[in-house]
C-alpha cells in the first residue's frame, strides 16, 4: 500500500509539473478539430409558447443537432424591455436538468438583470434522458460516459446557431454560465465556439488524468481524454475574458484540478473563491459574480 501511494504521487507531481510545461500542447490542434460540423444542416427547430407574463415570457425549444439528436430547452425572454436581447445559455450539472431548482433560480436571476436565458438539457438528461447507465468516465462505460460530453458540445454549438436565427435576440452578445458537469463542457464548448463572447464556468476544473491512478500519464489515457479535458482547451477562449467560480472545500472536483485549469487559461481571466463543499456554494452569490461579469464584458 504505502508502495502504491508513493507512486501515485509520483504521478501527481509529473502530471502537475507538465501543466507548467504545457507537455499536452500537441493534443490541441486535432482535439479542436474535432467539433467541427456542418453549420449548413436545417436545425427543424420549433418554439412554442409556454407562459406569457408581464415579467417575461417562457417558450419550450426543440432543435436537431449533429447525430440526429433532438435537444430540448427553454427559453426566457425578458418582459420589461426590447429586443435584441443578450442571451446567456445556462447548463446545469450532471443527473440535473435544466428545471432544477439552481437552474430555475439563476434563470430568474439574469431575467432581472435583462439577459435572454436559454437553458438546454445535456445529452441524456431531462427530456432527453433514455438510458440509465452510469456516468463513470474510468470505468465499464467510460466511452458512453465520455459521449454524453461531446454530444452536448455539439447541441451547444446548434444553440448558438438557434440564437442566430432568432429576431429578438442579438447574435454578438452571447454568454454561458455552466455548472460542474456544465462547466467541465462549457470550457470546451466556450473553446472551440467563437462566437460566445463571455464565458462564467462555476465548480469546474481541468487535468482528468488525476482519476486515472497509475495509467494517469498513459497515452491511452491522453487519447481517450484529448476531447474531454477542459485543460486542453481552455487556452482557446483566449482573447475573451474568462471567470471561473470554485468551492474551496469542494468534495466533488478537487480544487487543484481548478487551480490547473486556471493556470492554463491566458488573460483576460478571474477566479472566484468561496469557502465552501460543492453543494453548499452560495447560490444567489454566484450568480451575482456572473452578471456582474456579463454587465462588464458582454
Amino acid at each position: 500500500m504505502k508502495r502504491t501511494s508513493i507512486l501515485y504521487k509520483i504521478i501527481v507531481i509529473i502530471t502537475l509539473c507538465c501543466s507548467f510545461f504545457s507537455c499536452d500542447r500537441k493534443v490541441k490542434l486535432p482535439a479542436a478539430s474535432y467539433y467541427e460540423y456542418d453549420q449548413g444542416l436545417p436545425l427543424m427547430d420549433s418554439i412554442k409558447l409556454v407562459k406569457d407574463t408581464t415579467g417575461y415570457r417562457l417558450f419550450y425549444v426543440t432543435y436537431r443537432s449533429v447525430h440526429d439528436a433532438e435537444v430540448t430547452g427553454l427559453l426566457s425572454l425578458p418582459g420589461n424591455a426590447d429586443p435584441l436581447f443578450p442571451t446567456v445559455i445556462l447548463i446545469h450539472g450532471h443527473g440535473d436538468r435544466k428545471t432544477v431548482d439552481y437552474i430555475e433560480a439563476g434563470n430568474d436571476y439574469l431575467l432581472d438583470a435583462g439577459y435572454a436565458v436559454l437553458r438546454l438539457d445535456i445529452y441524456n438528461h431531462g427530456d432527453r434522458h433514455k438510458y440509465n447507465y452510469d456516468f463513470d468516465l474510468t470505468g465499464k462505460t467510460r466511452y458512453w460516459s465520455r459521449d454524453i460530453i461531446t454530444q452536448t458540445v455539439f447541441d451547444l454549438r446548434r444553440a448558438v446557431d438557434f440564437i442566430h436565427t432568432r429576431d429578438e435576440l442579438d447574435p454578438d452578445r452571447i454568454g454561458y454560465m455552466g455548472i460542474s458537469l456544465g462547466g467541465f463542457i462549457g470550457t470546451v464548448f466556450c473553446s472551440v465556439e467563437k462566437r460566445v463572447k463571455v464565458p462564467v464556468i462555476v465548480l469546474a476544473g481541468g487535468r482528468l488524468n488525476l482519476m486515472f491512478g497509475m495509467d494517469a500519464l498513459s497515452a491511452d489515457t491522453k487519447n481517450y481524454l484529448s476531447v474531454i479535458d477542459p485543460v486542453y482547451f481552455v487556452d482557446g477562449i483566449y482573447p475573451r475574458p474568462l471567470l471561473m467560480i470554485n468551492a474551496e472545500n469542494d468534495d466533488v472536483v478537487p480544487p487543484v484540478t481548478s487551480k490547473l485549469l486556471f493556470k492554463a487559461a491566458r488573460e483576460p481571466k478571474e477566479i472566484i473563491w468561496y469557502p465552501a463543499k460543492h453543494h453548499d456554494v452560495p447560490v444567489k452569490e454566484v450568480y451575482d459574480d456572473g452578471i456582474n461579469w456579463f454587465n462588464k464584458h458582454l
